[in-house]
């Protein structure tokens, strides 16, 4: 087994647009394509979900942190990529990152600056230990775009706020901010932009350095039922499938298009 590196050591990535990098024990992925608010393509969901599947093979990494350059975490789906993807769930880069963030038996960790919209919202779900910046803002725009929710958060997110509050997160699509965030238990913590890297990599390094068995083992009580989890992101994504070939959400993808900077 290869000892862990001391030192930050950059990884070549499959997309361009995230960056891997060591810290120690801490995989740190970075969701990099600032010029695009961080977006997300299939390439970079591909480059993204190889990092998981490689963490949980390297007994040498402890923990992963995702993040965002630029000051976003991400503004979601890139919707022109993802248009063009198949509309067969199976086969969309997106869904398959989802499942594996919910099947992932590394700890995980999201630093969360500015704006986590969609997916940047709803990933969270997964992680262990959240922790946001002052400005970040969440939005889960699902049914404003003609879609369900995904990566199990019409289970995960009830589960966690209640019924009520999450019916309005869902159904409205309103944001939110990072007190808020804090207030529903969806955060650890709000710390300075400027030392949220470190903050998070630092509190990764303490998971990295707990008894692996026994971390893992509490993981799995703490989030409970797997298999229903995974199901739900199946119903979802098939649900969301269908949506994409509705005139309705074609319209609504348009109108979303239409309003965006060129």
């Amino acid at each position: 087994m290869t000892p862990p590196s001391e030192t930050s050591e950059a990884t070549p990535s499959p997309a361009q647009n995230v960056k891997i990098e060591r810290e120690g024990r801490v995989l740190v992925v970075t969701f990099d394509r600032p010029d695009k608010k961080n977006a997300m393509t299939g390439a970079m969901y591909q480059a993204a979900t190889k990092a998981l599947d490689d963490a949980d093979r390297d007994g040498s990494i402890g923990a992963i942190v995702f993040r965002g350059a630029g000051g976003t975490f991400t503004a979601g789906n890139d919707i022109a990529d993802f248009l063009a993807a198949s509309r067969n769930p199976e086969e969309v880069p997106a869904f398959a990152f989802i499942k594996a963030l919910a099947a992932c038996e590394t700890p995980l960790v999201a630093a969360v600056e500015g704006m986590a919209i969609g997916v940047g919202a709803t990933m969270i779900l997964h992680c262990d230990l959240v922790y946001v910046s002052p400005g970040a803002i969440f939005r889960l725009p699902f049914v404003d775009l003609g879609l369900v929710p995904e990566a199990a958060s019409s289970l995960l997110l009830p589960r966690r706020i209640g019924l009520a509050k999450a019916s309005e997160l869902l159904l409205l699509g309103e944001p939110f901010g990072a007190e808020e965030a804090m207030r529903l238990g969806l955060a650890n913590g709000v710390i300075a932009a400027d030392k949220l890297k470190a903050y998070a990599v630092e509190q990764a390094a303490r998971l990295a350095a707990k008894p692996r068995a026994a971390l893992a083992a509490t993981r799995r009580l703490i989030r409970g039922d797997r298999e229903s989890v995974l199901a739900r992101i199946d119903d979802e994504a098939r649900l969301f499938a269908l949506a994409l070939q509705s005139e309705e959400t074609r319209a609504a993808f348009a109108a979303f298009l239409a309003k965006k900077p060129s």
